[in-house]
C-alpha cells in the first residue's frame, strides 16, 4: 500500500512552461483528500517553489538537490564545507568565462548577472563562500564541456549535471536520497511505501529505491531503464494520469 507521493518538478510534475495544469492540480489535492501525503525533491531553492507550494498542499520538500530539507518538525542541512567550497570557487576563478553561482544561506550569488535568477553579484565568491553557509555551486560554460573544466573536487562533495549543461557541485551528503529518507522519517514513513516520479540524473537512485519508481516519457533514458514504469511526458500530464489510474 503506498501512502505517499514523490514529485520532481522540471520536466516532471511542471509543463515545459513552468505551470502546472488545472487537470494535475485536481487529482493531486484529491489525493491529498483522501489521506495521502504529497512530497516535492528537486534541484530548486525554496524561494522557487513557493508559487507551487501553494497552488497544492505539500507537507514536505527537500530543495538543492537534498542540501536543505523542510519537514513540519524539523530544517535539515547539508551544506559544503567552507574551506571544500573556498578551493573549489579558487579554482574555477582561473577558468576564463566560467558563469559561477552560489545558493546559500544568504540568497543566490552570481560572478555575473543573471537576470532569470536575479542574484546578488560579486566578483569575489571565494568571500561569499568564507561568510556563508553554501549549499550549492552551480557552474556553466559557453565552450568547454563541464566534464573538462580543469577542477579537482574533494572527496566531500560530488557532482551532478542538470539539464545537460548546469554543472551543480553539493555535499556529499546532500543527495536527493537522503532528503527523502528525512521527509520520510518524519512522518513515520517507509520507502517501501511511496511512489517517486523523475526525469533526470539525480531522480535515478530515488527511482531505484522507492517502493515504486516512476519516470516521465521524456526522462533520460538511464533514468526510464532503472524505473518499475513509464508515464505519459511532463506535457501530457504523466503524473497525475499515472496516478488517477493508479489510485482509481
Amino acid at each position: 500500500m503506498y501512502r505517499t507521493v514523490i514529485v520532481d518538478l522540471d520536466r516532471t510534475l511542471l509543463r515545459t512552461d513552468k505551470t502546472i495544469s488545472e487537470y494535475s492540480v485536481r487529482v493531486l489535492r484529491e489525493l491529498r483528500e483522501r489521506g495521502a501525503l504529497l512530497f516535492v525533491a528537486t534541484a530548486r531553492p525554496e524561494r522557487a517553489i513557493t508559487d507551487y507550494l501553494k497552488l497544492v498542499d505539500f507537507q514536505a520538500w527537500t530543495t538543492l538537490n537534498g542540501a536543505r530539507t523542510i519537514t513540519p518538525s524539523e530544517v535539515f542541512e547539508d551544506a559544503i564545507a567552507g574551506d571544500s567550497a573556498a578551493g573549489i570557487l579558487e579554482q574555477l576563478a582561473s577558468v576564463d568565462g566560467a558563469v559561477i553561482s552560489l545558493e546559500t544561506d544568504d540568497g543566490i550569488y552570481s560572478n555575473v548577472d543573471i537576470p532569470l535568477w536575479e542574484p546578488k553579484v560579486e566578483t569575489d565568491l571565494g568571500a561569499v563562500s568564507l561568510a556563508h553557509r553554501v549549499y550549492k555551486i552551480i557552474v556553466s560554460h559557453p565552450t568547454i564541456p563541464l566534464d573538462k573544466l580543469p577542477v579537482e573536487m574533494p572527496s566531500d562533495v560530488y557532482c551532478s549535471v542538470a539539464d545537460g549543461k548546469l554543472m551543480q557541485v553539493m555535499s556529499a551528503e546532500a543527495t536527493k536520497w537522503n532528503g527523502i529518507n528525512e521527509m520520510l522519517g518524519a512522518f513515520g514513513i517507509s520507502p517501501s511505501e511511496a511512489v517517486y516520479f523523475g526525469d533526470d540524473n539525480d531522480d535515478v537512485e530515488p527511482i531505484r529505491l522507492c517502493g515504486r519508481g516512476v519516470a516521465v516519457s521524456n526522462a533520460l533514458d538511464c533514468v526510464k531503464a532503472v524505473a518499475d514504469a513509464v508515464a505519459g511526458s511532463n506535457d501530457e500530464d504523466g503524473v497525475a494520469r499515472y496516478l488517477e489510474e493508479m489510485w482509481g
